[in-house]
């Protein structure tokens, strides 16, 4: 499976894209394998947001109005998760501090620079569905995950994200520096384990047990399972209509949503292959969807993008693809019309939030960072 908790999400990652540090013990553990992490992340993302944006209007996230995050939306969990998250804050910015890691005082572990930016690519209406139709058979002649019950999808991605900083009362944009992170999940979620700088100690922090109700989590769309994503039905237009039903009212739109939560299940998961290729097809048939000529993912590799324009917060959100082989890259969300975030500091061309897939596999033990393929 994959994932960057990151996400990503069209509508979830605001000009406040930092993490909050949290405490292993205090996580809504069980969440999914992979997804787990997100959902985390993006509760934190979340977090941040309220924090940091209190008072100032901005782009809205649920996947947060950020740039994405669909994962277990904000309105769902956060809720539930703030207060306990509340009272790790402290203690894991402390903790953070003492490795050497850059804390710029908002929440981020991760060291910030320059701001992340790149030319915006053109826009073609017309080719999305020729386009997804290549990809979706790319995708059916590649050999899926095989995975046994006592091993473990391991996701080791590229990323960083760009927000508002404030400090004495300035406000100025800044990206994080580009990190790894790495993430482990068991095929029915029970167990996993994530290492992320700015989001966990050198030693990672747990991902399993029960939610904060003592209950055991169900996987879903928004947090799913290895097992979950195989039971799925692989006939594009039902699994589009179920994306439909189950992510109806979040996010900036129903259309925005199904391409933020497929974006989601094909980059911070690792679904089986006839799976795959049901997810493109549906992409296919979402309104909106185009292609982008050029992109460029976060570890510096060029591909073709399958993209949307979430036109409430003016950021597109792009999932890139080598140009030859079609094998999915990563995805990015770039701001592309108007301006956003604290006094709308976030400006076209800004890159608001990048991954790369550097190594997505199956591993015997968790922990275990495998060699990346090539």
């Amino acid at each position: 499976m994959n994932a960057d908790l990151s996400r990503p999400r069209p509508d979830d990652r605001e000009e406040t894209e930092l993490l909050l540090p949290f405490v292993e013990r205090e996580l809504p553990a069980g969440r999914h394998q992979l997804h787990k992490e997100r959902l985390m992340t993006r509760i934190h993302d979340d977090l941040r947001d309220d924090l940091r944006t209190a008072g100032s209007v901005a782009a809205r996230p649920v996947r947060t109005g950020k740039p994405r995050n669909p994962f277990l939306r904000r309105a769902i969990l956060l809720p539930a998760v703030a207060c306990v998250l509340a009272g790790t804050i402290v203690a894991g910015v402390r903790v953070l501090g003492d490795q050497g890691v850059t804390n710029d005082g908002s929440g981020s572990g991760v060291a910030t620079g320059p701001v992340l930016t790149t030319r915006i690519g053109a826009a073609d209406p017309a080719g999305a569905t020729q386009l997804l139709d290549r990809i979706s058979l790319a995708a059916a002649g590649a050999s899926g995950p095989v995975v046994r019950g006592n091993q473990f999808i391991y996701i080791g991605t590229k990323t960083a994200t760009s927000y508002v900083r404030t400090d004495h009362g300035k406000s100025t944009l800044v990206s994080e520096q580009l990190h790894m992170r790495h993430s482990w999940n068991s095929p029915d979620g029970s167990r996993g384990w994530l290492i992320e700088p700015g989001n966990t100690g050198p030693e990672g922090l747990t991902l399993e047990g029960n939610t904060e109700t003592g209950r055991t989590p169900t996987a879903t769309l928004n947090a799913p399972t290895y097992d979950y994503l195989a039971r799925l039905p692989t006939d594009p237009d039902v699994l589009l209509r179920k994306i439909y039903e189950e992510t109806g009212g979040h996010g900036n739109g129903p259309d925005q949503e199904a391409f933020t939560t497929i974006g989601d299940l094909l980059g911070e998961s690792y679904p089986p292959a006839d799976l795959a290729v049901a997810l493109y097809k549906a992409a296919a048939k979402i309104p909106g969807v185009v292609t982008v000529d050029d992109a460029v993912d976060a570890a510096g590799r060029h591909g073709v993008a399958v993209a949307r324009l979430d036109e409430t917060s003016g950021r597109r959100t792009e999932w890139i693809f080598d140009k030859e082989t079609f094998t999915f890259l990563g995805e990015r969300t770039v701001q592309v019309e108007g301006s956003s975030g604290e006094q709308d500091l976030i400006k076209p061309g800004t890159v608001v939030f990048t991954r790369a897939v550097i190594t997505r596999t199956v591993v015997d033990r968790m922990k275990h960072v495998p060699t990346p393929a090539g």
